[in-house]
């Protein structure tokens, strides 16, 4: 899932970090960081917004430490010297209309999970949002595996719908319903 990121901080990050192998290193330190903690368990909601968070902190604190170094040495330093942090800009996707489309896109999700049956929406909420295995779901529930497996399908079908009808309207410019 994170990976569909890495060309898309790597070429915003290229400008700012002193070259494309600064830019490399740095959005591979916040993809292992990220991954880190994704694997600890905590849930990551917006990655994508995560990553370049994290790229950021660590251009930061890069620029920082070569604050610190450059007194240290002398001041000289044949490298180009990092940009302002001011003039890292977040980039147009995490601004106040990505931001509104999003909720937008929350909406419409929330909306179609509410409009699935009842037993639909109840197995497809236990397996995705609390973490059950279909075998946990379908004990709980009292029914077979094989009919959680279709509640779930079913389910993973209606959101599949909102999101390309979501893609659609973003493509054609509209505003979500």
């Amino acid at each position: 899932m994170l990976a569909r990121y890495y060309q898309e901080l790597l070429n915003y990050f290229a400008r700012t970090a002193r070259g494309r192998e600064n830019a490399a290193d740095l959005v591979h330190e916040a993809y292992a960081r990220v991954l880190t903690l994704q694997r600890s368990g905590q849930a990551i909601a917006q990655p994508r917004a995560l990553l370049y968070r994290t790229v950021r902190n660590l251009l930061v604190d890069q620029h920082r430490r070569s604050t610190v170094r450059e007194p240290l040495s002398g001041g000289a330093s044949d490298e180009q010297p990092l940009p302002d942090v001011a003039e890292l800009a977040t980039p147009a996707a995490l601004g106040p209309e990505a931001l509104a489309a999003s909720s937008q896109g929350m909406q419409a999700m929330l909306a179609t999970i509410e409009a699935l049956p009842l037993r639909c929406r109840e197995a497809f909420i236990l397996h995705k949002f609390d973490g059950l295995p279909h075998a946990e779901v379908a004990a709980q529930m009292g029914i077979s595996r094989k009919m959680v497996e279709q509640h779930i399908q079913r389910a993973m079908q209606a959101c599949r719908r909102c999101r390309d009808a979501m893609d659609m309207a973003a493509d054609a410019g509209e505003r979500l319903p």
